[in-house]
């Protein structure tokens, strides 16, 4: 048991730790999560599933896959596909299943798999992983059209591809019981109505429960999680690995009720699946040995060729006719699709059953998928960026600044952020708040930026930094509560500072970082701003050096940040060691300028702008 506990840590920690070496490093995550699963299997020897895990291993992955798909069923909300563009809903309706048909003829034909391995293959194939190209959009900077294609096919494709698989896999073992068509036929309409009509009861009973509260907040993650793993094992009974359909049906069931609560449980739910996904990739990763690595041969390289060359491009161009994206776009579409940490989890799980029931081909499974995740990460990881330069499809737009909150004060610091050069947008609930940037031609969103469709609609991730300038001190630091683990916790600012005793008592995860050394809050900022106050941009060059500046700003002057060349944001209540250099621009909140007789100085005199007066 000792040697099981320490495998287990050993698995856990090498997930996780190549989870923040990837963020660390801007890489891929699935790309160290193989090479952690490699050099800990077939490279050092360091994990034996069979020696180590022996018959625990296939019930622990079935286990944790199903918690992946429900997890992935969360994030398929209905409203979302009718609100995408048409290209996206032509690419989930009709290039999902054409890439399934397509999949399943190459590996057959070109994998020389037999038919039932290559079908159930195919299915799995179309997923093409949202946790792979989430960081590639990112590192990418793609123009809006083209990265919300890539994004929104992955986001829907991943549980729906997986359901081509779990369809078709349950159908294959119908096949094989030696059951007559009759029997064939009940045994599968019976399995799929228990699968999909449980998964909707059990969902429609737990939106119930927790909308007339029988279940309270802390209880209600796990007990979602407890009822998915408890229908999952249910359903196994009538049906082998039926449970999968019946999660991932439960998922998208609740992903499209109206649950106040279903953000933070679907956040809580993404933890957990984090965790299992680093360790089940790392641990069938390890269950690989150097002869099915080396067993390889040209019927995998044809059957990649094919994925990559054949498969994709076809889906792709079929269903983006007449959706009026340009080639550019269709091109680059075409050939990034990444598959990632479902695929392989999916196919782990599916491939034990169909071994153990002798089908031909299907130890191949892992190795060819694993092939495919190989294959598409590094081609597709290394290749997206300059693709996309030589397309025309890179933004050259700089990382922009999300202000919530609409006021004099608010707008006057978006138009003077828009004046040097940053993309900016106010967000309000008010539509007479946001009035002032209307008139000023700011762009504005009209809502509850905290709200589904804003996180929709704002691509919320895609901000370099968020300030929360609202009347309302509690709603400023729920929104970047709310938005820290979009944006980033270190990139969220609010209004108003915290005394002594609230530093202590509150938890430093609630609310955002202060905006202002001072702690100035929105009445503070407003009446200075009706005082004559006004926002100034001053470039830092090295003949006017930061301690020029310094010595050249009013009394009371507050420098709010500094924007470097690259676009980055630097905030100066956070950035306490670090200064301005040369190349960067300093904006501040302050009095006017005055000359020696008291009289205000005009904006423009080659150093600063004002805005605001």
């Amino acid at each position: 048991m000792h040697d099981v506990s320490l495998k287990l840590a050993i698995i856990g920690f090498a997930g996780i730790a190549a989870q923040w070496f990837a963020w660390r490093l801007h890489l891929p995550a699935i790309a160290l999560l193989l090479l952690g699963g490699l050099l800990l299997g077939p490279g050092f020897h360091v994990i034996d599933v069979s020696r180590d895990f022996g018959e625990i291993y296939r019930p622990v992955v079935s286990l944790a896959v199903a918690i992946i798909l429900f997890e992935g069923g969360l994030t398929l909300n209905f409203r979302e596909i009718r609100e995408t563009s048409k290209a996206v809903r032509r690419l989930i309706i009709i290039g999902g299943p054409l890439a399934f048909l397509l999949g399943s003829l190459a590996g057959h034909y070109a994998g020389g798999l037999s038919w039932q391995v290559a079908i159930v293959l195919g299915g799995i194939l179309v997923v093409t992983g949202p946790t792979v190209i989430m960081p590639m959009l990112r590192q990418a900077h793609l123009k809006t059209r083209p990265a919300s294609l890539l994004r929104w096919e992955a986001i829907i494709n991943d549980p729906l591809g997986a359901l081509y698989a779990v369809i078709a896999f349950e159908i294959i073992l119908v096949l094989n019981s030696g059951h007559e068509a009759s029997s064939l036929l009940l045994e599968v309409f019976l399995a799929f109505g228990v699968a999909i009509g449980g998964a909707w009861l059990l969902a429609r009973t737990v939106v119930w429960l927790f909308t007339r509260g029988h279940v309270p907040e802390f209880l209600k993650a796990p007990v979602l999680v407890a009822l998915a793993l408890m229908a999952f094992s249910a359903t196994n009974l009538l049906l082998e690995e039926a449970g999968l359909l019946t999660v991932t049906v439960m998922g998208i069931v609740l992903a499209n009720s109206r649950i106040a609560s279903l953000a933070e449980m679907r956040r809580f739910k993404e933890t957990i699946t984090v965790l299992l996904v680093s360790g089940v990739f790392v641990l069938l990763t390890a269950s690989l040995t150097r002869e099915t690595i080396f067993s390889l041969g040209w019927e995998a390289a044809a059957f990649v060729f094919a994925i990559l060359f054949v498969v994709r491009p076809i889906a792709v161009f079929v269903a983006t006719l007449g959706t009026g994206i340009t080639w550019q776009e269709k091109l680059l579409t075409a050939w990034i699709a990444p598959r990632g940490i479902v695929a392989v989890a999916v196919t782990g799980l599916f491939s034990a059953t169909m071994m153990d029931l002798g089908m031909e081909g299907a130890q191949k499974m892992i190795a060819y998928t694993f092939a495919v995740v190989t294959a598409t990460i590094l081609l597709h990881g290394f290749s997206l960026a300059p693709m996309a330069r030589m397309l025309g499809l890179r933004s050259d737009a700089k990382p922009g600044l999300l202000i919530v909150g609409g006021s004099l004060w608010t707008t006057a610091l978006a138009e003077k952020v828009m004046a040097m050069g940053t993309p900016v947008r106010v967000t309000d609930d008010n539509w007479n708040h946001l009035a002032p940037s209307r008139q000023r031609n700011i762009p504005t969103y009209f809502g509850d930026v905290m709200s589904e469709r804003a996180h929709n609609e704002l691509n919320l991730h895609s901000w370099a930094a968020c300030i929360a300038a609202s009347d309302n001190t509690a709603y400023n630091a729920l929104v970047c509560t709310q938005l820290g683990p979009e944006i980033g916790r270190n990139r969220v600012f609010q209004l108003g500072g915290r005394g002594e005793n609230e530093r202590r008592d509150l938890h430093f995860t609630i609310g955002g970082r202060p905006l202002t050394k001072e702690g100035y809050g929105f009445e503070e900022l407003n009446e200075r701003m009706l005082q004559g106050w006004v926002f100034t941009s001053t470039p830092i060059t090295d003949e006017f050096g930061y301690e020029d500046f310094l010595k050249s700003r009013p009394e009371g002057t507050i420098i709010l940040l500094w924007v470097r060349s690259s676009g980055e944001f630097r905030f100066a209540s956070t950035d306490k060691e670090s200064v301005p250099n040369p190349g960067n621009i300093v904006l501040t909140f302050g009095p006017k300028l005055r000359n020696s007789e008291g009289e205000a100085l005009n904006a423009g005199n080659g150093k600063e702008q004002e805005s605001g007066k």
